[in-house]
């Protein structure tokens, strides 16, 4: 998949709304632990692959910079609202205070796996975006938290 026009927030809508039906099947027919492994591999490959997609666009390398201008997508309509913490070339902190993702995911009634379809994708889009750039975070709202803490770095700068 490549980039697209359409907000990433309304592309999880969709994507979520075709996973719901075929995860609430893998549940009766495997059991919740083995279903929510499957769609948590698939995501997780499907999001290196679009990071990939989306380095192979840029006009010049991927980088942090690169990376890091590509967050208006996510936040497009009021999906995220964050407090930047630090940016630079090669650092990019910010903490997500409120994430429309995850209202959404519980408001379908799979929030339960909503970390599965969106949080699990964050670390392996740079991934595949760009193997220099890392991500550590210790929480997530979709987890409970009060807010999610994005720690990009890339892998020259690890102060």
């Amino acid at each position: 998949m490549s980039k697209t026009d359409l907000p990433i927030l309304e592309q999880r809508r969709i994507e979520a709304n075709i996973i719901k039906p075929i995860y609430d099947e893998m549940v009766a027919e495997l059991g919740e632990e083995h279903a929510k492994k499957i769609v948590g591999n698939a995501i997780i490959k499907n999001s290196i692959e679009q990071g990939r997609a989306y380095a192979e666009s840029e006009d010049g390398e991927a980088s942090l910079e690169s990376f890091h201008a590509l967050l208006p997508q996510w936040k497009a309509n009021g999906a995220l609202e964050l407090d930047m913490l630090k940016e630079t070339k090669t650092e990019v902190h910010y903490n997500v205070t409120r994430c429309r993702y995850a209202e959404m995911y519980r408001e379908m009634g799979i929030g339960d796996i909503g970390h599965l379809l969106s949080c699990n994708r964050d670390g392996t889009f740079c991934t595949g975006y760009s193997p220099d750039i890392t991500l550590e975070r210790t929480q997530t709202i979709m987890g409970g938290a009060s807010h999610c803490d994005f720690r990009y770095r890339t892998k020259t700068d690890k102060a």
